[in-house]
C-alpha cells in the first residue's frame, strides 16, 4: 500500500505524477504493485507498479523529475516536499529513495 495525499493523488491518477522521493526505511520492492490511496483506511483508489528505484541526494533532482513529481519548478517541489515532511525538512544533501511508477490495472 502506498498512501499519498490526496491532491497527490488525484495527480497520479491523472498520470500527472509518475515519480515520488521517499525518505522511509522499509522500501518498496521493484516490479510489486501497490494499492494508492489517501489514507490507511479508505479503498485503493489505484494501483501503481515500481518500474524504477535509485538513490539520490534530494538537491540533485532535475527538472524533468521535477515534472515527474507533478511540479512545474523546484521552488513548487521545495514547498511539495516541506508540506509532507515538515516546515524545515528540505535538506538537498539528505540521500532520498526515488520510486518511478506506472498505473496499472486492478486485476493485473
Amino acid at each position: 500500500m502506498a498512501i499519498f495525499k490526496r491532491k497527490h493523488l488525484i495527480r497520479i491518477l491523472a498520470g500527472r505524477k509518475t515519480q515520488t522521493r521517499q525518505t522511509h526505511k522499509y522500501e518498496w520492492k521493484l516490479g510489486r504493485r501497490y494499492s494508492v490511496r489517501d489514507n490507511w483506511f479508505s479503498k485503493p483508489q489505484g494501483y501503481i507498479v515500481i518500474v524504477r528505484k535509485f538513490r539520490q541526494r534530494l538537491g540533485d533532482i532535475s527538472q524533468e523529475d521535477i515534472q515527474k513529481e507533478g511540479c512545474s519548478n523546484i521552488w513548487e517541489f521545495h514547498d511539495v516536499w516541506e508540506e509532507i515532511f515538515g516546515q524545515g525538512s528540505w535538506n538537498p544533501e539528505i540521500i532520498v529513495i526515488v520510486y518511478e511508477f506506472v498505473l496499472a490495472r486492478p486485476d493485473k
